[in-house]
């Protein structure tokens, strides 16, 4: 096994998406995050604590 996996910490992986959807890289939960509160869903506490473990996850980026 590699270094990089017995400290558990990886580098996210990095999905593109067009530029109207995305202008800057940012993480998927703050992306989910956005989503919820446009339609009206307050966050919790665990919200930020799960937006926190997606940003690790996954990177949206545009050209």
């Amino acid at each position: 096994m590699s270094a990089e996996k017995d400290e558990g910490k990886r580098s996210p992986k990095r999905i593109r998406l067009p530029g109207f959807i995305v202008t800057e890289e940012t993480g998927l939960g703050d992306a989910i995050g956005r989503a919820t509160s446009y339609v009206g869903i307050k966050q919790c506490g665990g919200c930020a604590r799960r937006a926190a473990k997606a940003n690790q996850w996954v990177r949206l980026y545009s050209r």
